[in-house]
């Protein structure tokens, strides 16, 4: 009996992510489950199936998957893993008008939830893409018992959602527009992917309401975070660790790229933002097993008032290594080139952590060879490797969610400073 037939009878009966893999260990396609059993067996019945799909299947030599407690989290895991690993199966299955986004406007006035399939440049929050409305309707009707919110523009009068308390209840005054934006910050934080880090701040925020004697806030923190962690994400690797990392592409040719022991499970990523000097920050993201870690990211304020993004980013790591209780980071990703690998050269060395810098100069950062350096045998390496390369896809990842993290966070004590 073939692994994939081995793989095909054990199947749980459980919610998950399953992962379609071609000979050479590569995904292929990404999907999610009710039940992981029913659905990923459905690809190897005999009955009618369109071409596209066909050809799919006659690829698929192995099979992975994830568990999850609820389909909820098997949606949010799917579209960080199709984020992550892009496989060429879901380009070829997709149809774009099954794409969705969730829309989050918190600059109007009273903002309401929606779902779209094109994001615009209007400054609003989109969270996805969703390969499934159906799904993320749901997951959204779930949400909303936790954190209300409005599914349509406001109107001042009392509906039924009003008393099945699904609205933060501004029409009847139960809150301010203050409070409502604050729970759909935390809503995006948690459709982010924020969760972990999300419940130890509703944690530290409801044991200080109670301190301070507020019950009903108290109260109501409470219930957020029991609700929460009734769907809290746990992931179950299959037989070995999720995927094996050795059959992780990137990770794996990263591995032999730098000559590492074995694939690198942290990465981090750092990126300086400011203008003209003012308002400099610095962030750090992190990637565990090739996958946002957002509880882990960390945003830094640059305490030298030099207009250098290169002292800069030594100052960071500087303060970031002061850090002994943060995990230490198999691999580091920089914005820039040997300017920047050589400043900071002797921080790493005494860790022997490698790094990696992305040499945007001369180039747009979307579509084109993704050009990156490191230190191989103590001389500089520069490489151009085409865009689709599963190394350039990664690294080009870790790079932009550092530079969008950094701006985010320039942005926001820019406007602080003008409201002073």
């Amino acid at each position: 009996m073939s692994t994939l037939q081995e793989k095909l009878k054990n199947l749980p009966a459980a919610p998950g992510v399953y992962f379609h893999k071609n000979q050479a260990g590569e995904i292929i396609y990404i999907g999610k489950a009710a039940v992981l059993k029913n659905r990923v067996r459905q690809y190897f019945q005999k009955n009618q199936k369109d071409a596209k799909t066909t050809a799919l299947v006659a690829e698929i030599t192995d099979i992975d998957w994830i568990v999850v407690d609820t389909e909820m989290d098997a949606l949010f895991l799917e579209s960080e893993m199709i984020k992550r690993y892009q496989p060429k199966w879901n380009i070829l299955l997709r149809d774009d008008k099954t794409v969705s986004y969730v829309r989050i406007d918190l600059k109007s006035p009273v903002p309401h939830v929606s779902i779209t399939r094109t994001p615009m440049d209007d400054q609003a929050t989109y969270i996805g893409p969703f390969y499934s409305k159906v799904a993320v309707q749901k997951a959204l009707r779930i949400l909303r018992k936790v954190f209300p919110f409005y599914d349509r523009p406001f109107k001042e009068q009392k509906t039924l959602y009003t008393d099945l308390g699904l609205t933060p209840g501004l029409e009847i005054g139960a809150t301010t527009v203050a409070e409502y934006k604050k729970d759909l910050r935390q809503l995006i934080r948690y459709l982010k992917g924020d969760r972990q880090k999300l419940m130890r701040d509703l944690e530290a925020a409801m044991e200080k309401a109670a301190q301070s004697e507020n019950y009903e806030l108290a109260t109501k923190l409470r219930n957020q975070l029991f609700s929460l962690k009734a769907l809290k994400q746990k992931i179950v690797f299959s037989d070995q660790e999720f995927l094996d990392l050795s059959n992780d592409q990137a990770l794996r040719q990263l591995q032999n790229l730098l000559r590492l022991s074995e694939p690198p499970r942290r990465i981090e990523g750092y990126d300086i933002s400011h203008h003209a000097g003012e308002h400099t920050v610095a962030s750090m993201v992190v990637f565990s097993n090739g996958v946002a870690d957002r509880s882990e990211y960390r945003k830094f304020r640059i305490r030298s008032s030099t207009n250098d993004d290169i002292a800069s980013l030594r100052e960071v790591l500087t303060r970031r290594f002061k850090h002994r209780d943060w995990t230490y980071p198999d691999l580091i990703i920089l914005d820039g080139s040997t300017g920047q690998l050589s400043a900071v050269r002797d921080l790493v060395a005494p860790l022997q952590i490698p790094i990696i810098g992305r040499d945007k100069s001369g180039s747009h950062s979307h579509g084109g060879p993704v050009k990156i350096t490191f230190l191989l045998d103590r001389q500089y390496q520069t490489l151009a490797l085409p865009d689709n390369h599963h190394v350039a896809r990664l690294v080009a990842r870790i790079d932009e969610e550092a530079h969008r993290f950094a701006v985010t966070y320039h942005s926001l004590l820019k406007r602080q400073s003008m409201l002073k």
